[in-house]
């Protein structure tokens, strides 16, 4: 009885979670002042702040990225690996170093690591770390692109803000998400069921923009 209770709160809060995320409108994932540019530190820090929220690719990928972190000797500072890249990939993007395919990289990370914490595995320390951190640097670049696309480029202030938003905000959504696996759901170990439903609504969301992102050059391939 405990067990089918524990995955119905499981299923329950990822459920409302995937909705929300779902329901989230595509323009406000790019556009957290909405479409206002950015100009002052404030403006920087606000978007930094909306943009991992807003963007569920990226929200789902790093409370997977806290909760893998949970089954490794530094759960606390693995999810840093991760923020670092991203900080990094976001900086390059902001000065025109685009790295190549990020959207496909973001999606089959999502599908990937998912499906890894789908099977109940735990990934050792240096794994994740090189996993957390190969994936920021492909959700940094996209992350960037809201810099880089700024008619007249966005002044350093603004930068400074918006990488701090980001940085704080993603480190939380992983801490959090690690936080309420343990202390919410009582998962001790990776095979725990909460943790491999985890995975699965992640594989979901990859599964679902690869495939979205497949079609697209299905149909761009025919249209040419």
């Amino acid at each position: 009885m405990r067990g089918n209770t524990m995955i119905n709160r499981a299923l329950s809060t990822v459920t409302v979670t995937a909705a929300i995320a779902v329901v989230s409108s595509p323009a406000l994932a790019h556009h957290p002042l909405g479409g206002m540019p950015m100009q002052t530190f404030a403006h920087g820090l606000l978007s930094g702040v909306g943009h991992p929220i807003l963007g569920f690719g990226h929200l789902f990928f790093v409370a997977l990225v806290g909760i893998v972190a949970v089954f490794t000797a530094s759960r606390f500072v693995a999810p840093l690996a991760y923020i670092g890249a991203m900080l990094a990939g976001c900086l390059l993007m902001s000065y025109g170093i685009r790295l190549p395919m990020i959207e496909v990289v973001i999606a089959l990370s999502l599908l990937t690591l998912g499906a890894f914490v789908m099977s109940g595995r735990a990934l050792s320390t240096n794994w994740a770390l090189i996993a957390f951190a190969f994936a920021g640097l492909f959700h940094g670049s996209a992350f960037g692109e809201s810099i880089l696309g700024q008619e007249g480029g966005a002044p350093t202030v603004v930068l400074v803000g918006y990488l701090i938003g980001l940085a704080i905000t993603q480190y939380v959504i992983a801490l959090t998400a690690g936080f309420a696996l343990t202390a919410a759901w009582g998962a001790r170990e990776a095979s725990a069921v909460p943790v491999r439903i985890s995975g699965a609504v992640v594989a979901g969301v990859g599964l679902f923009m690869t495939l979205e992102i497949a079609e697209g050059l299905v149909f761009s391939g025919i249209s040419a």
